[in-house]
């Protein structure tokens, strides 16, 4: 069973951090692309895209909202995506879900259940 688990989610004040975790099994994670959406409050239907990395970390990409404060790495020793979050605000909260993609001939698209983060003064 593929299985992403995050983490790391809470409650901050702005101008905190928070750093993410997402934990990948069931699948291999070394030719995944990994992402982190986030799901702002009140809109069940939307998902925006706010960092994408290779499984290596060679290539990475960030949403405009997220350069310059937020940073995804991976850890592939331990099948691990994370998203440093910095000088976060009001406009961060949201429910962050990790994605795994795979291509031909590894193809898959799996999703965590999110966790929860909440700024707020």
């Amino acid at each position: 069973q593929v299985q992403l688990v995050e983490s790391g989610g809470g409650s901050v004040q702005p101008g905190g951090s928070l750093t993410l975790s997402c934990v990948v099994s069931g699948f291999r994670f070394d030719v995944l692309t990994l992402s982190w959406y986030r799901q702002p409050p009140g809109k069940e239907r939307e998902r925006e895209l706010v960092a994408t990395t290779t499984a290596s970390g060679g290539t990475v990409t960030y949403a405009d909202s997220a350069k310059g404060r937020f940073t995804i790495s991976t850890d592939t020793s331990r099948s691990t995506v994370y998203l440093q979050m910095n000088r976060l605000g009001l406009e961060d909260t949201g429910v962050y879900y990790c994605n795994g993609k795979g291509d031909w001939p590894y193809g898959g698209d799996f999703w965590g259940h999110g966790t929860q983060v909440t700024v707020t003064s």
